[in-house]
């Protein structure tokens, strides 16, 4: 029904505005003479109501107090009123001195029209709110209504109960905020209390409660963590209120209230890194990112755009994403000159080119297939750009004369189970290997040797083929939602956070290092699946389903970020440690590696490549996987030579 009336008119407001305005001179006339109407002159006050009449719709229309929606009318109409009838007061307070003076008829007794603007201020803003409220109540006139709690009793918050107060679908009714600040607690904002956090419990045994709104921005994880696992319990949903950023001209709207994401649950507090150091060491530098359109090389990307290079090269194979972070960067605005380099790290001969012409100072080797089952397939191709890509890319860095070399590593370099993580683990031995090497020799132009570096970290939330982005596809097509094993765990770091550690670490190493980064606890896969279909207002086992498909090949249940042979060293970051691992062997590494790159140019048969790939790394074990049976049969020869 109320979708069906219209706006009124814009003239029709304007003239109830003038009315409220003539009958509250009138109002004022009988207050000045305690409501007698024989004292009143008439004929002097219906003069006073022309001249009122005739001001106020010169101020009215120049101020267009009409032009509002009287249904959602809010603080900037009050404020509009407010100058409307002031101006309208002094201009009739000037014609009353300028009257008296000259001898004139005109008389507005000052008593007169301070009664007057306070009446016409309260009639017209009465009205108003009136009409507002009656829309209010004809919407939600036999409609279900929410009961909502803002969290938070800030700006974000009184926004918040704005923005649902005036969307007609909301259909909401504000029940109390709840803040951690004491100093507000018990206070009253628009007729809604504050109410502790600790009073949550309570406020939803009084009454149901059907969604709880997080209107805060600088809330601790584990405090939004408790919230979202309180509410959970009690089939509460949550909303969050988007950032400021994507506020237009200061304000949101109700549509822009989403329900919180995961990712927003496995943050941890931000991390604190050295940016002085990082800013004097790359500022001013040419700086090469391979995988530069991927999560990881991107974000690197993003972030040293703050410290200032020369300029960034951006190197990848993958045309559309290599085009879409270069359109990102345009419209960024930054006076860091990007060069998008479209290239593959396997091609030596793009590579010698990319490095002749631009000769970086910086390499951040972000550039590596990733993905485990995949690898599992394809072990020519695991070898070919893990392996071979990093060792060209680590071989022209040190014949050009590059002053850092970092590279991007994973938690599954360490005891490998698959091909993926022991093409990664073959990767940081060389380039391990190259930096040992390469400082034995002997300095040029007493030029500093290269320091290569590694940084090894575990999975990262909204990466490409993230497990998160799975669950939710899965749980927005209803389901089934597939986990592996009921037992499987993982490690989760935030993109910006993984990509600010591999520049401090970046700037921190003296070479030789591999860095591993505090993950935090890992988290149980299973557990993760359950809290987003419930995220999504769904029951896990009800509404959607958890199926567990086994584990894939060359997956283990658990990743770990240090090898059992393994200790580790603390430095000045608490969320960075050196790992401490078995040196390779510098006599024959070169000559190794270049008949594994062989066997896998030439297309050697899978079990062949792969069996190499076990006698360089002996601590690779496959598991769930075809390559399980190399396994045995090294068990079985080693067997058989004891028993000899």
């Amino acid at each position: 029904m109320i979708k069906k009336i219209n706006f009124v008119p814009r003239w029709i407001i304007f003239l109830i505005d003038l009315g409220i305005c003539c009958f509250a001179l009138i109002f004022a006339n009988l207050i000045r003479y305690n409501l007698s109407m024989e004292a009143i002159n008439f004929r002097e006050l219906s003069g006073n109501v022309l001249i009122l009449s005739l001001i106020s719709s010169i101020v009215f229309i120049n101020v267009r107090t009409y032009a509002g929606i009287i249904r959602y009318t809010g603080l900037q109409d009050a404020l509009r009123i407010c100058y409307a009838i002031l101006m309208t007061t002094f201009v009739l307070f000037i014609i009353t001195l300028v009257s008296s003076n000259s001898g004139g008829a005109l008389s507005f007794s000052p008593v007169t029209l301070i009664i007057n603007a306070l009446f016409s201020f309260l009639f017209l803003i009465s009205y108003r709110v009136l009409v507002k409220y009656a829309f209010s109540y004809l919407r939600s006139y036999k409609m279900d209504r929410k009961n909502v709690i803002i969290y938070g009793a800030g700006e974000a918050g009184f926004a918040t109960k704005r923005v649902l107060e005036h969307d007609s679908s909301s259909n909401t009714t504000i029940v109390a905020f709840v803040e951690d600040d004491v100093r507000k607690v018990g206070k009253v904002v628009d007729g809604i209390k504050i109410h502790h956090t600790l009073e949550l419990q309570s406020l939803t045994l009084a009454q149901k409660i059907d969604e709880l709104i997080i209107a805060a921005f600088t809330i601790p994880p584990a405090k939004k963590n408790e919230l979202v696992d309180f509410c959970l319990d009690h089939n509460i949903k949550v909303l969050n209120v988007p950032p400021i950023d994507r506020w237009i001209n200061g304000q949101f709207s109700a549509r822009q209230l989403q329900t919180i994401k995961i990712e927003n649950l496995l943050e941890r507090e931000p991390i604190r890194i050295n940016n002085d150091e990082i800013d004097a060491q790359i500022g001013g530098k040419r700086i090469l990112v391979t995988g530069a359109a991927g999560s990881i090389g991107s974000e690197i990307v993003r972030q040293l755009l703050r410290y200032h290079p020369e300029i960034i090269i951006l190197c990848d194979q993958a045309e559309t994403p290599l085009h879409q972070l270069e359109l990102e960067l345009k419209e960024i605005k930054t006076d860091v000159n990007c060069i998008s380099y479209l290239g593959d790290i396997r091609n030596e001969h793009r590579m010698r080119e990319l490095f002749e012409e631009f000769k970086p100072h910086y390499v951040y080797h972000a550039a590596a297939y990733k993905h485990v089952p995949m690898m599992e397939l394809s072990p020519t191709e695991a070898i070919l750009t893990n392996v071979m890509g990093t060792k060209m890319m680590a071989d022209l860095a040190v014949k050009h004369q590059v002053q850092r070399f970092v590279m991007v590593s994973t938690d599954k370099a360490v005891n490998p189970t698959n091909v993926m993580g022991a093409s990664k683990r073959l990767a940081e031995a060389y380039v391990q290997y190259l930096h040992h090497s390469v400082s034995l020799e002997p300095k040029e132009n007493n030029r500093p040797p290269i320091k290569f570096i590694t940084t090894r970290f575990g999975n990262v939330l909204g990466s490409n083929g993230s497990v998160i982005i799975r669950f939710k596809e899965q749980i927005e097509k209803g389901g089934p939602v597939t986990v592996t094993h009921p037992n499987i765990t993982r490690f989760f770091m935030t993109i910006p956070e993984a990509c600010q550690l591999v520049l401090e670490a970046g700037s921190m190493g003296k070479g030789g290092e591999i860095f591993v980064f505090d993950m935090g606890k890992p988290v149980p896969i299973v557990d993760l699946a359950k809290k987003m279909i419930r995220l999504y207002g769904l029951i896990p086992g009800v509404d959607v389903e958890i199926k567990y498909s086994g584990l894939r090949p060359g997956e283990k249940l658990y990743e770990e970020l240090l090898m059992d042979s393994e200790n580790t060293l603390p430095t000045y970051h608490e969320k960075i440690m050196i790992a401490k691992v078995r040196q390779p062997s510098s006599d024959s590494i070169e000559h190794e590696f270049n008949d594994l790159i062989q066997l896998a140019r030439t297309k050697q048969s899978t079990m062949q490549i792969v069996a190499r790939m076990k006698e360089l790394v002996p601590e690779f074990v496959s598991n769930n996987s075809i390559f399980e049976s190399l396994d045995k049969q090294e068990n079985k020869v080693v067997s058989i030579t004891r028993a000899i």
